[in-house]
């Protein structure tokens, strides 16, 4: 039986009856830019301060191992369809960019989620849920935007601020807390009836744009050892800390806590530094940024807070990923995955109502055939041990994750075996999702490889990443 087969049974075999369909939770899904797994207070970090997202953690569920793509776009489309961005080949951010002159050309990235994939919000929206979506999208221009999957209430947003009109004039103003008015009305309107609504934060994507007196405020706070503590870093991450808060706050005073999941994620590994150099932020002890397949670049913090359905400060060490968001949800919802489309996530509602269960499944896979922070290669994590294959190279490295999550030891050497099997299994993925892969380039030249080059906007136009 091939794997999507037995994908397409499983979450067909996805009963709704965890949850009453007259006990059907209203859902926020709070989305994070960049955001690293040691930026947040309750994951360790001392010098950023984030209370907001700290209560949520301790009213809720905190994942130590909750995983997302290693770039926007990826993490974006596995989120709304629950399929792995591989199938839709968007597996680097939209429209992408390529180094002319490297030694493999990267494929191409489409530049939208194709409108016959079923999003969580087209399945939620027939079950009778109000959707609303405000943020950035990053999964298609105009034809492909929210409105045309599933979400009903839409503002799409980009950058760290917006221009709008205050008072009858035009004015800057930070887009957090714009995002963050737009959600309060939205609970306002709908909170008489199921609603799900996702935030999708700019923060704290660069360019590093806060308020003023933030910056002061941690610019005169101590360092914190080991970590750069940028002020304008914390001050864009307490933008988004303040408006978690506002929106907890708003589903409290209109009485729903009980029945509102709030579910908070980043959409892939901190940015370490900027393309030129400067430093931006730290996932140590996490290896690795954004735009690579190590920890750093694909471990995420993830918390869930349903009251009196998720246990107050509990942690679940389970390994889990962004695309099971879209299981979960529909499960949630009473609701059952489209029969007609791949499932690749699983439903972690048994998760959330008992943090210490076993995980049900033991491999994981990532694909990411571009030139980003890295160099082009694939992923795969089956229960502790690692697997990346580097495509440039050939070369594999091999990792022990529960004794060695920094990924310091490469152990591929001394496990020839389990290399050959996981790479096999890796391949037989790749060969299932229709994984794209890169070629060699005819034009490599050694002394320009590094060179970066803009996709050719006459037939790729798209947003920045």
């Amino acid at each position: 039986m091939s794997r999507t087969v037995f994908l397409l049974i499983a979450c067909a075999l996805i009963v709704p009856n965890q949850t009453d369909a007259a006990e059907r939770p209203n859902i926020v899904l709070i989305l994070a830019d960049d955001l690293g797994w040691a930026d947040l207070g309750c994951y360790g970090n001392t010098f950023n301060e984030t209370p907001n997202i700290d209560r949520l953690a301790r009213e809720g569920m905190r994942f130590t191992q909750f995983y997302a793509g290693p770039v926007c776009s990826p993490t974006r489309a596995n989120l709304q369809s629950g399929q792995d961005q591989a199938r839709f080949g968007i597996t680097q951010h939209i429209p992408g960019h390529r180094r002319p002159f490297a030694k493999l050309l990267d494929p191409i990235v489409p530049l939208q989620l194709p409108l016959e994939v079923e999003t969580f919000a087209e399945r939620l929206k027939t079950a009778g849920y109000a959707t609303g979506y405000f943020g950035k999208w990053h999964l298609g221009g105009n034809g492909y935007a929210p409105n045309q999957q599933g979400w009903q209430t839409v503002l799409e947003t980009k950058g760290n601020t917006i221009s709008t009109d205050v008072n009858g004039q035009q004015q800057t103003i930070q887009t957090a807390a714009h995002l963050t008015d737009k959600a309060i009305d939205f609970i306002r309107v709908h909170q008489g009836k199921p609603f799900v609504l996702q935030v999708s934060h700019h923060a704290v994507h660069i360019p590093l744009t806060t308020r003023p007196e933030l910056v002061s405020k941690y610019a005169a706070k101590e360092a914190m050892a080991g970590y750069p503590s940028r002020p304008e870093y914390a001050g864009l991450l307490e933008e988004l800390d303040q408006s978690v808060g506002r929106i907890m706050a708003a589903i409290d005073t209109a009485g729903i806590a009980k029945n509102t999941m709030i579910v908070f994620l980043s959409d892939n590994g901190g940015l370490e530094h900027e393309q030129s150099g400067r430093i931006v932020t730290s996932n140590k002890p996490l290896r690795g940024e954004k735009g690579t397949l190590y920890e750093g670049g694909i471990r995420i913090p993830a918390i869930a807070r349903w009251s009196e359905h998720i246990s107050a400060g509990s942690t679940c060490d389970a390994p889990a990923i962004t695309m099971d968001v879209y299981p979960t949800l529909l499960d949630l919802a009473s609701q059952v995955p489209a029969d007609n489309q791949p499932c690749d996530g699983i439903n972690l509602v048994p998760w959330l109502r008992d943090s210490k269960l076993k995980p049900n499944r033991d491999k994981l896979f990532w694909h990411l055939p571009h030139y980003h922070h890295s160099t082009p290669a694939s992923a795969m994590r089956q229960n502790d041990w690692k697997l990346i294959e580097f495509f440039e190279t050939g070369e594999s490295e091999l990792y022990d994750l529960r004794n060695d999550p920094s990924e310091q030891r490469n152990l591929a050497s001394a496990h020839p075996d389990r290399v050959a099997a996981m790479s096999a299994s890796l391949n037989e993925w790749r060969k299932e999702v229709g994984a794209r892969m890169p070629e060699p380039n005819p034009n490599y030249d050694p002394q320009r490889a590094m060179e970066l080059e803009k996709a050719d906007n006459s037939k790729r136009k798209g947003r920045n990443p």
